[in-house]
């Protein structure tokens, strides 16, 4: 794939935006509401099943989760649409006109408000970015979940 076309993907930090929950044309999205056409009208057989199952008691609030997952409506992080209410790398790409963090003469840096977690997969995905270039970081991940 194409630098432009991998642009459209991963988002300045590195993540993949179609692999995001939020994400409007992510397959988190699609599938999401594939299930909840799926199970229809299934909260009375959930209610019936939960008599002998008790894992259907927990129904109500899937569905719930399920339907956010259905609706998601996020145009990508590039678009300025990011679910991460407080991102750092959101503020800051623009203004540096860089298209990853990793080309940033300020990279590592502490603007980007991630947790711990993040913030090493962050560091982690630019680092390996910079060693083998964007295409092959795509490539090396495209088929690897977002959450893990």
């Amino acid at each position: 794939m194409k630098y432009r076309q991998i642009l459209e993907i991963l988002a300045p930090c590195g993540l993949s935006c179609q692999k995001c929950f939020a994400n409007a044309s992510g397959a988190i999205r699609r599938q999401s509401a594939q299930l909840r056409e799926l199970l229809g009208s299934f909260d009375i057989y959930a209610q019936r099943f939960s008599q002998f199952l008790p894992v259907f008691e927990n129904y109500p609030q899937f569905k719930i989760l399920l339907e956010y997952f259905s609706q998601a409506d996020c145009l990508g992080c590039r678009e300025g649409t990011c679910k991460h209410p407080d991102c750092g790398v959101i503020r800051c790409f623009k203004s540096k006109a860089v298209d990853y963090c990793f080309q940033c003469d300020e990279f590592p840096c502490d603007k980007t408000n991630f947790d711990s977690h993040l913030l090493q997969r962050w560091i982690d995905m630019n680092m390996r970015m910079k060693s083998i270039g964007v295409e092959a970081f795509y490539e090396e991940t495209k088929d690897l979940p977002r959450y893990r």
